[in-house]
């Protein structure tokens, strides 16, 4: 993953996915910009649906990319079913920053690393901070206690 600052990471959470040839360009290659939805679904399989929705339908708050640096290090191919490997930790009570991996079956490195920033917005489009029953429910993922 990109080199961060020294911060208190989440555990690693895996989320598999299967490469269909859909995903792919005309070599069996897949199409770089579906790592950017195998990296959004893995984030919303940690947040988990039902507080995302509860976090719009209850607080009219949800989550906006800021900023995206993805690396391609090596091809991931039809048939191939990755495993995309999620940590994040809090910016502030604004922002996190999830570092995802995609790693194909049996590799010894990374196929993609991308650090993505998500800022939390209100349906206006203005920066809020996280609920605090959001934070105390991404801070389960810790080890530690987390403070801002």
């Amino acid at each position: 993953m990109p080199a961060t600052k020294s911060v208190q990471q989440s555990k690693t959470f895996n989320f598999p996915v299967q490469i269909y040839y859909e995903d792919t360009d005309f070599s069996g290659v897949v199409y770089h910009p579906n790592f950017l939805k195998y990296f959004e679904r893995a984030r919303e399989h940690v947040i988990g649906a039902k507080s995302l929705a509860s976090l719009w339908d209850e607080h009219d708050l949800g989550f906006a990319v800021y900023r995206s640096d993805m690396l391609c290090h090596d091809g991931v191919e039809f048939a191939d079913i990755i495993d995309i490997r999620t940590r994040f930790y809090f910016e502030s009570k604004y922002r996190t920053v999830w570092l995802q991996e995609v790693w194909r079956p049996n590799a010894k490195k990374a196929a993609v690393t991308a650090q993505i920033e998500m800022v939390c917005m209100n349906k206006n489009r203005q920066l809020s901070p996280m609920p605090p029953i959001l934070i105390k429910r991404l801070a389960e993922a810790f080890s530690q206690p987390v403070t801002f």
